[in-house]
């Protein structure tokens, strides 16, 4: 058990809970990560106040999952569904799901690109207006991800992820998330594009540097991205995706409890479904 001081956005729905928790919705996030001058980074984004969950947060690039991300045939290379869901402990259908709404979420927020025209070969720029238009048409729904790698002759390149946490909304909470977490390095030659609108503010921010602005009170992020940035900050861009393989992580649940009147969050390490 770990105890955790509950965050000031989480104690006004902690005080109010849901009589029935709501069901947790399937999305997945990548921490993309890159080396620079003061150690290992990650692109971070700033949720939007306004938005209905993580306001004000820190969080990585990702989201729920849409049924095209499960029912399409997406062109793929790398380790397949069946491998993933044992990574994940989900079906094979739920796990492929995850892996395309990760790579196509972080290509609608960010511009990175996780495919290729080939299994040895990625992207390196994503900046043209081709690209930036299908990022539009895929955020508002317009096509699927399938859809845009056919159009491109492109491949998602799944060798180029690694699974790291598995985290699921607390119960109190009125939007939940059963959130599955990706590791991947940013590909040769891409940069980021123009900023999601679900942001106000986005950076590559040195790990070490993120941790410390948390701890100061700083920043705001949420304890599952908190953890991930703690996990993460002890490798590099180059050995990142290689330190998941094998990686034992399980899936955790946290709960309320309150100690002297004050809410802390415990996180339970749920039943491996």
């Amino acid at each position: 058990m770990n105890r955790i001081p509950m965050p000031g956005r989480l104690r006004e729905a902690a005080a109010n809970p849901s009589a029935e928790p709501v069901a947790a919705r399937d999305a997945a996030t990548i921490v993309v990560v890159r080396d620079g001058h003061e150690g290992i980074e990650a692109y971070l984004m700033r949720r939007q106040t306004s938005m209905a969950f993580a306001a004000g947060m820190y969080v990585f690039p990702g989201g729920g999952l849409t049924t095209s991300d499960v029912e399409h045939d997406v062109p793929w290379v790398g380790p397949g569904a069946d491998e993933w869901g044992a990574r994940f402990r989900c079906a094979p259908d739920l796990a492929k799901g995850l892996v395309v709404a990760a790579v196509r979420e972080t290509f609608e927020e960010t511009g990175i690109l996780l495919a290729g025209p080939d299994a040895d070969n990625v992207v390196s720029d994503t900046g043209g207006d081709d690209m930036q238009a299908a990022r539009s048409a895929l955020d508002e729904g317009e096509m699927s991800f399938a859809e845009f790698l056919s159009d491109h002759d492109l491949v998602l390149r799944a060798d180029l992820l690694g699974a790291w946490a598995h985290w699921i909304t607390p119960e109190f909470e009125p939007r939940r998330y059963d959130a599955r977490f990706f590791v991947a390095a940013l590909p040769a030659g891409q940069r980021v594009g123009s900023m999601s609108r679900e942001s106000d503010h986005a950076t590559w921010a040195p790990l070490s540097r993120v941790l410390a602005a948390v701890d100061a009170g700083e920043a705001a992020m949420m304890p599952p991205t908190i953890a991930a940035c703690r996990d993460v900050a002890a490798h590099t861009a180059a050995t990142v995706v290689d330190a998941s393989v094998g990686r034992e992580f399980p899936t955790i649940l946290p709960q309320l409890v309150l100690v002297d009147g004050e809410p802390y969050l415990e996180t339970y390490l749920g039943e491996n479904p």
